[in-house]
């Protein structure tokens, strides 16, 4: 299992320099963010965002900025997987005024201050700091406080799709990062990382898609059965006919990009049974095992949207960079199919 994709080792502008279309230049993937989303004009199809996740082994949580031009969204989330009592809080800003995403992602903090819901992202030396304070629905008080390591030498998938030279995503893909912190709702807190590691997840998305999109992703992180760290990194559905995959199996923090679509077997009407997601030469072959389905719906005039994400433990084998396969039983991770015209 190996890639036919251009590896981009130097810093690239994502579009021409009016910003409108693709740049020929930025096609391929590389280890670290190279590209530079200088997106401009074409209101309406650009979509900007940062998602990030904290997999715990019995919590999950994520924090999103995203701008889709006629709208904004700004969120925290929680699940206690022991139970499936979740929670959060999220605010919709219409024509996404005051969410500010950077063209080069991470060279700014994300801020939002409202009332009830405050939420910083910010990048220091090493770490991304992941602060959220807010209301829950039933009136108890949330915080949120992780840090989650970003070393140099850990390795990401960033590619970009193709669809045409006005229809494209540059996509950063982050797996495996350790984290560490406290998620506290009203009298009950977890904490995150320490003796029980906890991985941090993320997502930034910078390009202009059409009106009518499917995807898959699915990701998860931990040690396999020879004590190697893998971190899981699948994408489907969107990247068909492209040339590109947003595949790949991050060991040790080093990336092994794969290059070909991925089969994805699950049922859409039964989410809470497994998910399996292998290579043609089965290599890799990993499932899911879901605890919890996040289900949610949306239909806003131009904006409609429906997802299962369901959240988990991965088992099976995985490739290696130098050729091997590893077991891995039991490590936290995610799924997901989303239906969406936007």
């Amino acid at each position: 299992m190996t890639t036919h994709e251009r590896e981009l080792t130097a810093p690239v502008d994502l579009c021409t320099p009016d910003g409108r279309r693709l740049s020929p230049d930025a096609p391929g993937w590389s280890r670290r963010p190279l590209h530079h989303a200088n997106l401009s004009g074409s209101w309406g199809r650009t979509k900007r965002w940062d998602y990030w996740a904290v997999l715990g082994r019995d919590v999950a949580v994520a924090v999103t900025f995203a701008d889709i031009d006629y709208l904004g969204l700004v969120s925290v989330w929680w699940v206690d997987l022991r139970d499936g009592r979740s929670g959060g809080r999220e605010t919709v800003v219409p024509l996404a005024r005051g969410v500010d995403l950077p063209a080069t992602p991470g060279t700014t903090p994300l801020r939002h201050r409202g009332r009830g819901l405050q939420v910083e992202v910010a990048a220091t030396a090493g770490t991304t700091s992941l602060r959220a304070r807010w209301r829950e629905r039933d009136g108890r008080h949330g915080r949120l406080d992780i840090e989650v390591e970003r070393r140099p030498a850990h390795e990401s998938v960033n590619v970009v799709i193709p669809w045409s030279e006005r229809r494209f995503q540059y996509t950063s893909k982050h797996q495996a990062l350790p984290a560490t912190g406290s998620l506290v709702v009203g009298g009950d807190r977890w904490e995150l990382g320490g003796a029980s590691p906890a991985y941090g997840v993320l997502d930034v998305g910078r390009g202009r898609w059409p009106y009518r999109t499917r995807w898959n992703w699915g990701g998860g992180a931990g040690p396999a059965t020879d004590g190697t760290v893998i971190g899981l990194q699948f994408g489907g559905r969107w990247t068909q006919g492209t040339g590109a995959t947003e595949n790949g199996i991050v060991v040790d923090g080093v990336v092994h990009k794969l290059g070909e679509e991925l089969r994805w077997d699950y049922d859409w009407d039964r989410p809470l049974e497994p998910w399996r997601v292998r290579s043609a030469d089965g290599r890799l072959d990993v499932v899911l095992t879901p605890r919890y389905d996040r289900h949610a719906r949306t239909n806003a005039l131009l904006v409609r949207t429906e997802v299962h994400q369901v959240f988990g433990t991965w088992s099976g084998s995985v490739p290696t960079p130098r050729g091997g396969v590893v077991t891995v039983e039991g490590i936290a991770g995610f799924a997901e199919e989303s239906r969406s015209r936007w």
